[in-house]
């Protein structure tokens, strides 16, 4: 059995650690002046026996819109209570899982000229035996998390430069954004 007091010193590396990793990725205002509709996605990270999780909603993608993914970290002790309308349930994945999934796939697509890896996660809740898909634009965030806080090489082809993560991401994400505002 261990003690909650040898587990905070773990939770609080982990969070610090995950912590300095985004700040060297962060790209501030950089984007602010784009026209465009402008949307974040929360991607809140929970560390728990000795690893973090992200927590995610079954929810709908916006389109056409200009995307900032926000980090923020929560309480081990969270418990969510969504409002039924608007989510339908919550759950949690371990980061690592969007680097060593064990059910994955993806689509190439070309989109405006640009060639563009669709990400599909498959993960199966244990505590539920629910299985949920994780794809879109929350599949590319929470992978570009995954790259930035464990620093790892994933086990499937991305789109991402490990050895320049900044610039790959921003020309990722400026790609759906240029595609999303040359429609007409």
């Amino acid at each position: 059995m261990s003690l909650p007091c040898l587990q905070e010193p773990i939770r609080n590396s982990l969070i610090d650690d995950a912590k300095a990793r985004l700040k060297k990725h962060d790209a501030g205002t950089k984007y602010s002046h784009l026209p465009s509709s402008k949307y974040s996605i929360l991607l809140p990270l929970l560390a728990k026996e000795g690893k973090l999780y992200l927590l995610l909603t079954l929810r709908s993608d916006k389109g056409n819109a200009l995307i900032t993914p926000v980090v923020g970290f929560i309480d081990h002790n969270f418990q969510a209570t969504p409002n039924p309308d608007e989510v339908k349930n919550v759950f949690l994945v371990p980061l690592e899982y969007f680097l060593r999934p064990r059910v994955y796939h993806q689509n190439h697509i070309t989109q405006s000229g640009y060639h563009v890896i669709v990400h599909c996660f498959e993960y199966t809740d244990p505590e539920d035996g629910v299985t949920y898909c994780i794809r879109g634009i929350t599949a590319k965030c929470a992978l570009l998390i995954a790259l930035i806080i464990l620093g790892q090489k994933p086990t499937f082809e991305i789109e991402f430069n490990l050895s320049d993560l900044i610039a790959s991401s921003e020309e990722t994400f400026l790609k759906h954004y240029k595609h999303a505002t040359s429609k007409l």
